[in-house]
């Protein structure tokens, strides 16, 4: 998850650090950064070794590290990283088969920006990086939006609008529900994303709108992608959001660039996954 403030990355030829052991991985993650990222720099990295020595050749615009290297566990890499460069917030985006696991543990440091659970298929993580080095200034997709401060849901709502994404924006757990439920029952598509604060004012919190999303209306994950607001600092209340259903949180304050990279992430990856089960 997000570990501090998030800079956006302004250049035209990003300089992208990929760290795995297995040469496949990286040929294949570099071909298909190349079609994402027309003039990138690729930097492949079996080791961390390898990894650290390459920092010294240059700014590295993001670096993508797999949690089992061949000569250190990549989180070790992730605070030799940050360690090394204290003056620029480096993107760094773990790739892990067993990722959710960690995250819903709480086991990945404050060293990572963000993570990647690799069942989704290199072609989505070349498009999750690409959302941090060239994010998209114009979106296509609709958003659910939770949010009781008429004052926050302003500002958030601004945020979305001005990326291109269509904005639904309801005050409480309840409407939210009203909505879904008729969608569900009528058969029509929801949203592409819920977004919605935790801390809510009315009868219902954002924890019971999970709830009730996954368990009672029976949304999951693919269907419709859950990105929960918090300011709640403590790993285990974290947990258990991840473990209720939520695809992704975003902590507060809320940073522009590190909200709309998760929600374009989760509606494109939402999308691809959805129409992969209609196929099948």
């Amino acid at each position: 998850m997000s570990a501090g403030g998030f800079r956006h990355i302004e250049t035209d030829t990003p300089r992208v650090m990929v760290v795995d052991g297995s040469k496949v991985a990286r040929k294949m993650i570099e071909q298909l950064l190349r079609k994402e990222l027309p003039g990138l720099e690729f930097i492949g990295c079996e080791t961390g070794a390898q990894a650290k020595e390459a920092l010294l050749d240059g700014t590295i615009n993001l670096v993508t590290t797999a949690l089992q290297l061949p000569d250190m566990d990549g989180l070790e890499l992730a605070k030799f990283v940050r360690e090394f460069t204290p003056q620029a917030y480096i993107p760094i985006i773990v790739v892990s088969g067993n990722v959710q696991e960690r995250l819903e543990s709480r086991e990945l440091s404050e060293d990572v920006t963000d993570y990647f659970d690799k069942s989704l298929g290199f072609g989505a993580l070349a498009t999750f990086i690409r959302g941090y080095v060239k994010p998209e200034d114009v979106a296509d997709g609709e958003v659910l939006y939770v949010e009781d401060s008429r004052v926050v849901a302003v500002a958030t709502r601004r945020m979305m609008e001005k990326h291109g994404l269509k904005v639904t924006h309801v005050v409480s757990v309840e409407d939210a529900l009203e909505r879904l439920k008729v969608f569900h029952e009528d058969g029509t598509p929801p949203p592409d994303v819920l977004l919605t604060d935790v801390y809510l004012k009315g009868e219902l919190t954002g924890s019971d709108l999970l709830k009730r999303v996954r368990n009672e209306i029976g949304y999951n994950k693919a269907e419709l992608p859950i990105i929960v607001m918090t300011g709640d600092s403590d790993p285990a209340n974290q947990s258990e959001l991840l473990q209720m259903g939520a695809n992704d949180l975003v902590v507060k304050p809320i940073e522009e660039r590190m909200l709309i990279t998760k929600l374009l992430f989760q509606l494109r990856v939402g999308r691809v996954l959805r129409a992969k089960y209609a196929a099948g």
